[in-house]
């Protein structure tokens, strides 16, 4: 059971990095295949948060080089950053 929970997790993870802008998909689809599975439950739980906010808003941290005020935030887009 717990498999399936995690694959289900997984997988609105993935749909959640689609966001309809290709540089937006480039960089969240890349950390979830290849960043979000090493990291800590601490970064994941922040990336999933992360992925919550409005495009533009990822926009402006990920594409734009703001520095999110919410630690959780900043400390998942640098490493996003850093992955890329």
């Amino acid at each position: 059971m717990d498999e399936d929970t995690g694959q289900d997790h997984a997988r609105r993870l993935y749909w959640q990095c689609r966001r309809g802008m290709l540089e937006l998909d480039i960089l969240l689809d890349a950390f979830l295949r290849h960043g979000y599975p090493h990291a800590t439950p601490e970064l994941q739980h922040d990336f999933a948060r992360l992925l919550r906010l409005p495009d533009q808003t990822l926009c402006r941290y990920l594409l734009q080089g703001e520095t999110p005020d919410d630690l959780g935030h900043a400390r998942i887009v640098r490493c996003i950053l850093e992955q890329h």
